[in-house]
Formats: C-alpha cells, structure tokens, sequence
C-alpha cells in the first residue's frame, strides 16, 4: 500500500505540472510584445502580483519555515524565474511611465518581503510559529488573486456569453486548484488548502457557467487578449487565473 507520504509526493509532482503550463500560459503574449516592440495596452498588475505570491510561497515552502514543502517550493521557484522574464520583457518594451511605476511596485514587494523574512526569522524560533505567520500573508494574498475570476463571471452572466472565458483555461485552472487542495489534505495544511479550495470553489462556478452559457454565446470573431493567467499557490502554485479582455 502506498504510503501517505509517497502519495502526496505524487499529487504536488502533478501539481507542478499543471502548474508550470499555467505560469507558461502567457507566452503568446508576451511573444506578441517581442515581435512588436510594444506592450500595446497589456497589463503589468497580474504579473507583478504574481511574482509577490511567487515570492511568499517560496518563503513558506522553505525548512526554516515550513519542513516538507519542498515541492511548494520547486514551482514557485521556477514561477518566479518565469514571471522575472515576463516582467524583464514588459519593462524592455514599455513606455516610461510603465516602467517607473514597474520599479516603484518592484521596490515596494521587495522590501515588504524582507522585511517578513527578518522579522519571521528573528522574532519567531519554532516551524510552527513561522508557518503561521507566512502561512496567512499567503492566504490573505492568494484569497485576493483567486477572487480575481469573479470579473469575468459576472459578465459572463451579464451578457450571457462564454466568448471572454477560456473553456481549456477553466479547466486546467479547476484541475490545478483541485490538485494541490488534495496535496494540502494529505498532510494537512490548511495554509495551503484554503486559497486552493478557493480555487476549486472559483473554477468549478466557471465550468457551470460554462455549461449554462455556451449555447447562448455568439458565433462570432472577437479580437482578444489572451488570457494572462495568474497562478496562486496554496503552498506552490495554486490556480489563480486572471483573465483580462483587449476590445
């Protein structure tokens, strides 16, 4: 019999890989940026919220803080180098004032996490303690990420129409969120379950939208953004999706 340990080894190395090819999500995008020269009117928010919970969750995923979380850390890590390039393109290409609002925002998140890191590290002693504390900034920053599909849900049901709500995106996110929901509960961690039942709870209201909706929607060419989609990590990289629309 597999053990429980061995098995939720197994649930966060999928976890990983759904949530790798969520932080990947974006590359049309940004590929677009690069062969235009130009962010044209895409959004740096997402990513720079993105690349804080990246920030947290690694934190949190460490030993020092929480022990045997290191796949937690293994894909908010890799999140994190991700995001850094998105955001390295977006500032390459952007406009001045985009990018003197990039530092300032960049400024602010990087002495917000030191200052977490030494006042976790040097005002508290025990893993508990630390996981606590670091435990429940994520929550509070993910639960915000993960509300961020309330957006498109509600014109969803106002115009009656799936075209602006990604089916595959839906899906994979619902997925993503179930996958480290069932991470967190086998060793529980509630830290971990809450922004990804979140998730769960969010991209499951999607799919029956979906399903309510599709019939409803127009046939017809949308000129879209692609999806910018912003994973959350209930302990990794939890499925928080943010969908913007470029009419």
């Amino acid at each position: 019999m597999i053990s429980r340990d061995a098995a939720r080894n197994v649930v966060g190395i999928v976890g990983n890989v759904i949530s790798l090819g969520l932080f990947l999500s974006p590359v049309p995008t940004f590929w677009r940026i690069c062969k235009k020269k130009d962010v044209e009117d895409f959004k740096v928010d997402p990513y720079l919220a993105t690349l804080l919970n990246c920030m947290l969750w690694v934190f949190y995923g460490l030993p020092i803080v929480h022990p045997n979380s290191i796949l937690v850390v293994t894909i908010n890590g890799i999140g994190l180098v991700i995001e850094a390039i998105y955001l390295t393109i977006f500032f390459l290409y952007s406009n001045r004032k985009n990018r003197v609002k990039m530092g300032l925002v960049l400024a602010v998140e990087a002495l917000f996490m030191a200052a977490v890191a030494l006042g976790v590290l040097m005002g508290e002693h025990t893993h508990q303690r630390r996981s606590m504390i670091v435990g429940i900034l994520c929550v509070i920053f993910g639960s915000i990420m993960y509300s961020s599909p309330l957006t498109i849900m509600r014109k969803v049901v106002k115009t009656k129409s799936v075209e602006y709500m990604p089916f595959l995106l839906s899906v994979v996110s619902f997925l993503n969120g179930l996958c480290w929901t069932a991470y967190a509960l086998i060793r529980f961690d509630l830290y971990v379950t809450i922004p990804n039942g979140l998730g769960v709870l969010f991209g499951a209201l999607q799919l029956i939208l979906y399903a309510i909706y599709y019939r409803t929607t127009p046939k017809k060419d949308k000129n879209l953004e692609l999806p910018t989609v912003v994973p959350v990590t209930g302990s990794a990289t939890d499925g928080h999706v943010a969908i913007t629309i470029k009419p």
